[in-house]
């Protein structure tokens, strides 16, 4: 059992609910990644999320590269069985997450 200011954690969506309302990296299937503000979660991994910005790497047809773009949404739900990982975004910020 762990504790974060106080709260104790006994499973693990202990985890996630420490994040509500703070900014989170979720790392999906498919070559995508988000970050944004954690609203809401339940058993299975579905979260909403605000202000979220979503990441998507494809390999360029042309010049054989790896790319990205980027895509906005004021509010997103994202499917819990595309989830892989949930961190905080404060530990990627140098990375792919911003």
């Amino acid at each position: 059992m762990s504790q974060k200011q106080g709260v104790s954690t006994s499973e693990p969506l202990d985890l996630i609910r420490l994040r509500l309302d703070e900014k989170i990296f979720v790392k999906l299937r498919g070559n995508r990644e988000m970050t944004g503000k954690l609203h809401a979660y339940d058993s299975h991994c579905n979260i909403v999320l605000g202000d979220a910005k979503e990441t998507i790497y494809y390999v360029d047809a042309a010049s054989k590269n790896v790319k990205s773009r980027h895509e906005e949404s004021p509010l997103i739900f994202v499917r819990g069985d595309s989830v892989m990982s949930i961190t905080d975004a404060v530990n990627v910020e140098g990375g792919s997450a911003e």
